[in-house]
């Protein structure tokens, strides 16, 4: 109960600091959500920029408060201006998180990934469990960038992916699972219809970039945005009727509310 609370006094003080701040959002992030990301940033009060460009984005990520680097649609072209960001967010101590879209599904999609990882020092990497289980070296079966099976539970596998890449890791999913180390978080927040609607999970990584901005401690950052966003899901459910249509328009409600009004009652974490 006790980190329960403690976490909760700490997404309040964070979302307080990026409503008096307006941290700038870079994100090199897919075609296919680029809005939906755009507007979550806006509605937690952050501010985004989708620059993808070689010839300006080492200059912006040097700017920005935080980096988001999404596979979600990549060609090389695009793979040059992530590394060329990564490396120059990670010398102006700008906190780098991947997501790793569809890793395992093609050749190509998996070297990328691994490029990545070898250029670039990422603050968080947050993945379903498919794709951080390919991160991870275990088994996984992924259709697309949907995942269908893995070898391993999720907290094993957050913890290889932590443990290869000096990050924290956070398996999203029906329970999300974070870990750093020797700390391991839980959060049971969210809801199915959440799946039924592109770009929540691009989404919930933007959620973690805009905590990220406020500095370290990223483990902490990591598990409370997962926990707002999850509960802005659970709460827009409730209000769409149930119907994915309405979802896409009330996720941004909850997330502007909750942001402004930071009334939390309902976070599901279990700190280990």
């Amino acid at each position: 109960m006790a980190a329960k609370q403690e976490l909760a006094r700490f997404l309040i003080e964070r979302l307080e600091g990026i409503e008096d701040r307006k941290p700038l959002i870079h994100h090199i992030t897919n075609m296919v959500v680029m809005n939906e990301t755009a507007n979550a940033t806006l509605c937690m009060g952050a501010l985004p920029v989708m620059a993808h460009a070689r010839e300006e984005v080492e200059e912006m990520a040097t700017q920005a408060q935080a980096l988001v680097v999404n596979m979600g649609t990549p060609y090389p072209e695009l793979e040059e201006s992530m590394i060329l960001a990564g490396r120059a967010a990670n010398r102006a101590g700008v906190p780098v998180i991947l997501d790793p879209v569809g890793t395992g599904a093609t050749t190509y999609r998996t070297s990328l990934a691994l490029r990545l990882t070898e250029e670039i020092n990422f603050a968080v990497v947050r993945g379903n469990a498919a794709e951080m289980a390919v991160l991870a070296g275990e088994k996984a079966e992924i259709r697309g960038v949907e995942s269908l099976s893995v070898s391993g539970e999720a907290g094993y596998t957050a913890q290889g992916v932590a443990s290869r890449l000096g990050c924290v890791a956070a398996v999203t999913g029906e329970v999300d699972t974070v870990v750093d180390g020797g700390r391991l978080a839980r959060i049971g927040n969210g809801h199915p219809l959440l799946g039924r609607v592109t770009g929540t999970g691009c989404m919930a990584t933007t959620a973690i970039a805009v905590m990220l901005a406020g500095g370290e401690p990223y483990f902490e950052a990591t598990v409370a945005a997962l926990a707002f966003f999850g509960l802005a899901g659970q709460r827009a459910a409730g209000s769409s009727g149930r119907l994915p249509g309405n979802l896409h328009v009330e996720i941004y409600n909850e997330l502007y509310i909750l942001s402004r009004y930071r009334k939390l009652k309902g976070l599901k974490i279990d700190m280990e």
